[in-house]
């Protein structure tokens, strides 16, 4: 179970158009970025520089937002040779989307 201040830490991190473009993008790595030829995009994850191109920004920019998804466990990252590879978590994705549900339903 997450402490409250972790999942303000969530919130704020799915307030950026960026990290859920992030997130979105991983959750298709295949299609995506099947490019890929340094390892298998499913398997391995995606290389950051790739998530870069991707979102059509500077390399230290994609690395802020991706530092801020690793600290909320939306994502792994997973070092190989000189690059970084990115891959969604799914069950910590969906254990905060069944918190944030359970948050919103209505409470006596």
């Amino acid at each position: 179970m997450m402490r409250a201040m972790d999942r303000s830490t969530q919130i704020k991190a799915m307030a950026s158009e960026q990290r859920l473009t992030i997130l979105r993008l991983l959750a298709e790595p295949q299609r995506h970025f099947g490019h890929q030829w340094s390892a298998d995009p499913v398997e391995f994850g995606v290389c950051m520089t790739l998530i870069a191109e991707a979102l059509a920004v500077a390399q230290p920019t994609a690395s802020r937002h991706l530092e801020i998804l690793k600290q909320t466990g939306f994502i792994t990252v997973r070092k190989h040779l000189k690059w970084s590879y990115c891959k969604r978590d799914e069950a910590a994705i969906r254990d905060y989307l069944n918190w944030l549900g359970t948050e919103l339903s209505s409470r006596a």
